[in-house]
């Protein structure tokens, strides 16, 4: 594969938060190079849309959170990673929330995705019937979730799934902030707040309104952290692993998961041009080359305390492994992928890690122990 025709990082990623999380309670004007990473968002949102439009995804919320007039049709690689990424995440969230069933009640659980931005998912699982109790949270630049609280309010699609009646914009469960960048409901809740000010936080439950520490809970980051420095995203990751739902007695504390989807390898021939061509855009992976292997991303997890499994495996190993044969043959039925080549490189340069704390009388994270067998070397 050329060097000069090898996609941008950004191109393989889905909507994480216009500025993937790094956004200022304290302001709506992201910096310049804030203002960089934020354009990847819109290519994130994009590529999704491109993927569902060609029938890899199901996603009836892609168009309403996709710049009006931007869509186009990406690479087969590009639409194919897309469709990985996404079920693999999905997989992991459905075994976290675990089996529904109208005849028994689960334990409710909690979901909060670390610079969210255009992301669908909590749509997709407000109108799933086959979804458990859960209350999903947001957290994103005030001006990207301003934005996303004004698309819902002009998607009839969007405010069903929130249970809005879509005629008078109304439902006595769902507040609004005056700026019109926060929105809380008893299932949904839109935080406009900087990652990186949770660190500084006098008053950690007071930050984040409606976070429930009792509850077994899921941190999401695609491709968020990796924009902070390695000391910027470790004090996010321990914002939440010590002070947030931290207790003296770790055999108290709530069970506690986090999925990272971001890219790794930076320092072989094709890692190496997918860096430089982000760079000449201005954007840089601050942690890039911190966790630039399987194994350190899996020590990562070890260090935060997720005492209970840490696990990590690349694109293309998911695709091999976790995808079933069928589902294979369709999705590659959909369109023609040439570059067989050009595919396997890109896919071995992401991956996806998971790890997690549990207690025994509770296991939110049982779902996950078969699956950390199912991981890459």
């Amino acid at each position: 594969m050329a060097a000069s025709h090898i996609p941008n990082l950004n191109t393989l990623r889905r909507g994480r938060g216009r500025d993937r999380g790094t956004g200022r309670a304290d302001s709506t004007v992201p910096s310049g190079k804030d203002r960089v990473v934020q354009g990847t968002d819109n290519d994130a949102s994009v590529s999704r849309l491109s993927a569902v439009e060609l029938g890899y995804l199901e996603d009836a919320y892609a168009t309403a959170l996709t710049p009006p007039g931007s869509a186009t049709r990406r690479l087969p690689i590009i639409n194919r990673g897309t469709y990985v990424r996404t079920t693999a995440i999905d997989q992991l969230v459905a075994r976290f929330l675990g089996p529904y069933s109208p005849e028994v009640r689960t334990p409710k659980k909690q979901i909060i995705s670390l610079g969210a931005g255009s992301d669908t998912r909590v749509f997709r699982l407000l109108s799933s019937r086959q979804v458990p109790d859960f209350v999903y949270h947001e957290i994103d630049f005030a001006v990207n979730t301003a934005a996303k609280i004004h698309a819902i309010f002009s998607a009839p699609i969007m405010q069903r799934a929130l249970g809005i009646d879509s005629e008078k914009n109304t439902n006595s469960s769902v507040t609004v902030a005056e700026a019109g960048d926060a929105l809380h409901s008893s299932a949904y809740h839109v935080h406009p707040v900087d990652l990186r000010s949770l660190a500084g936080s006098s008053d950690p439950g007071a930050i984040l309104p409606g976070v429930d520490t009792s509850l077994p809970t899921l941190l999401i980051s695609e491709c968020c952290l990796i924009y902070l420095s390695p000391t910027e995203a470790e004090e996010v990751v321990s914002f939440f692993t010590k002070r947030l739902f931290g207790t003296e007695d770790p055999q108290a504390q709530s069970p506690l998961g986090l999925i990272l989807y971001e890219p790794i390898r930076p320092n072989d021939s094709f890692g190496q041009v997918m860096v430089s061509n982000l760079a000449a855009r201005g954007i840089q992976l601050q942690t890039l080359h911190r966790y630039a292997s399987l194994e350190a991303q899996r020590g990562r997890f070890r260090e935060q305390g997720f005492r209970n499994g840490q696990a990590a495996a690349d694109i293309e190993f998911i695709w091999k492994q976790w995808i079933s044969e069928e589902e294979k043959e369709r999705v590659a039925g959909l369109e023609m992928l040439d570059e067989m080549e050009e595919w396997q490189l890109l896919a071995r340069h992401y991956c996806i890690a998971w790890g997690w704390r549990d207690r025994e009388d509770v296991a939110a994270f049982a779902g996950w122990k078969d699956l950390e067998a199912q991981q890459g070397e």
